[in-house]
C-alpha cells in the first residue's frame, strides 16, 4: 500500500502543488491542463479589489452576493462560506442533536466524507443509502441529507429526490441537499429543478465546480435555518471571507451553462477514442472516467498495489509527464480516487482530444510498467 492514511493524502497534494508550482515556473501555465471539474477562478477587476478590506468588502459585497445567489439555488437568504464542508460541518453543529439520527440518501454510495465526520463530532448517529427502498427515517431524526450529484458526478433520480423530501416532511425533519456539483450539474445537464424549488430546506454548492468561481461554499434556505447556521459559522470560523464573497459574485454571474453543454458532444468523441484500446472507461455528464477497479482491470502486469494506488500513481504520471491535473493528485483527505477527465473545463477546450487520448494511453502504458516496481510508485507519489 502507498496511500494508508489521511497523512498520507495530505503528503501526496502536496508533492501535486509543488509539482504544479514547478511546471508554470518551467514551462507556463499554459503547458499545464486542469481537467478535474473544480479548477474554478478568481475574476475580480482592480477597482473591486480595491475594495477587500475587512469591513468595506462584506458591506460592499454581501447585498450582491444575496440577490445573484438566490438567483443562482434558489431560498430566502444566502449564505457564504470558505468550503462546502465548512457548511455541511455547520449545519450539523447547529440543527442535529446529539444520540438523534441524521440519514442520507444518494445516487451512489459513498458519501462525501465530510458528512459522516461531522455528525461524528457532534455524537450523532448516521446511516447513508443508494436504494430507496432501504431508506427510512427513524422517530429521533435531526436531519435527511440528500446529494444531488455524488463526487463521481452520479446525479439523483428527480423522483427519488422529491420522494425523500416528502418523506422528510411529513415527519417535520428538515432536509439538506449536499449540491456540490449538482447545483448545476442537475439543473443545466439534467433539467431539474434547483434543489430548494423542490422542497429543500436548505442547499449548498461548491463555487469552484462546474463554474468559475473560488473554492469556497454558497449555501441558500429557509431564513430561520440559514439564520442558525450563520451563528454556528461565525463562532467558529467558517465564514467567507471578503475575496472569497467577491469571487463568488463574479463566479456565479460568469458562469457558461454553454460549457458544460459543450463538453456532452465531446465527452462522445472521447470515450470512442478510449474504448479501441480500453475496456474500463465510463462516461459521466461532462466527460469521461475511469475507476481504481476498473483501472485495476487495465492492468496486466503483476504488481502488490491497491487499485486506489494505481489510481493514484496514474494521477502523478499525467501530471509529471502531460501537465493533466486530475483530483486523485491533488484532492483533500477522503476524496474519490476515481480519475476524471472533465471537458467543461477552459483547459478542455484548448485540447485536441486524439493528443488527450494519446496522453492518456501513454500513461497507462508507463503504469504497467512502474506497477511491478512498489518502491519506483511510492516515488512516483511523494
Amino acid at each position: 500500500m502507498i496511500i494508508n492514511n489521511s497523512l498520507d493524502e495530505v503528503k501526496k497534494r502536496e508533492h501535486a502543488l509543488s509539482i504544479i508550482k514547478d511546471i508554470v515556473n518551467l514551462e507556463g501555465r499554459d503547458s499545464l491542463f486542469d481537467l478535474t471539474g473544480l479548477s474554478g477562478g478568481f475574476i475580480a477587476s482592480p477597482s473591486e479589489i480595491s475594495l477587500l478590506e475587512t469591513y468595506v468588502g462584506p458591506a460592499i459585497f454581501e447585498e450582491e452576493l444575496q440577490k445573484v445567489g438566490k438567483q443562482h439555488l434558489g431560498g430566502e437568504k444566502i449564505l457564504p462560506l470558505n468550503r462546502t464542508s465548512s457548511g455541511i460541518l455547520a449545519t450539523i453543529l447547529a440543527l442535529v442533536d446529539k444520540d438523534s439520527y441524521v440519514v442520507h440518501y444518494l445516487a451512489k454510495l459513498p458519501a462525501h466524507p465530510s458528512i459522516p465526520r461531522s455528525c461524528n463530532l457532534v455524537g450523532a448517529k448516521y446511516f447513508e443509502t443508494d436504494v430507496l427502498d432501504e431508506f427510512s427515517i427513524p422517530e429521533n431524526t435531526s436531519l435527511v441529507v440528500i446529494t444531488g450529484s455524488t463526487m463521481d458526478h452520479q446525479v439523483i433520480d428527480e423522483d427519488e429526490f422529491k420522494k425523500v423530501i416528502q418523506m422528510a416532511h411529513e415527519k417535520d425533519i428538515p432536509v439538506m441537499v449536499d449540491d456540490a456539483s449538482g447545483a448545476r450539474l442537475r439543473t443545466v445537464v439534467f433539467n431539474q429543478p434547483k434543489a430548494c424549488d423542490l422542497g429543500a430546506d436548505l442547499a449548498i454548492t461548491s463555487t469552484d465546480k462546474l463554474m468559475p468561481g473560488p473554492r469556497g461554499g454558497l449555501m441558500a434556505g429557509r431564513e430561520e435555518l440559514i439564520d442558525k447556521i450563520k451563528i454556528k459559522v461565525n463562532q467558529f470560523g467558517l465564514e467567507a471571507q471578503p475575496p472569497l464573497v467577491l469571487a463568488m459574485v463574479n463566479g456565479i454571474k460568469n458562469f457558461n451553462e454553454d460549457n458544460l453543454i459543450n463538453s456532452f458532444s465531446r465527452k462522445d468523441e472521447l470515450i470512442n477514442l478510449l474504448n479501441k484500446k480500453f475496456d474500463n472507461f465510463e462516461t459521466t455528464p461532462t466527460g469521461v472516467m475511469i475507476s481504481p477497479e476498473g483501472l485495476a482491470n487495465e492492468i496486466s502486469s503483476q504488481h502488490n498495489l491497491s487499485d486506489d494506488d494505481l489510481a493514484f500513481v496514474l494521477s502523478f504520471i499525467l501530471l509529471k509527464e502531460h501537465g493533466i491535473i486530475t483530483i486523485p493528485a491533488v484532492s483533500m483527505p477522503g476524496a474519490s480516487p476515481t480519475i476524471r477527465f472533465d471537458l467543461s473545463t477552459n483547459d478542455a477546450f484548448n485540447l485536441d482530444l486524439n493528443d488527450l487520448y494519446k496522453k492518456i494511453e501513454s500513461s497507462i502504458n508507463k503504469l504497467q510498467k512502474v506497477a511491478i516496481n512498489e518502491d519506483e510508485c511510492r516515488e512516483i507519489v511523494f
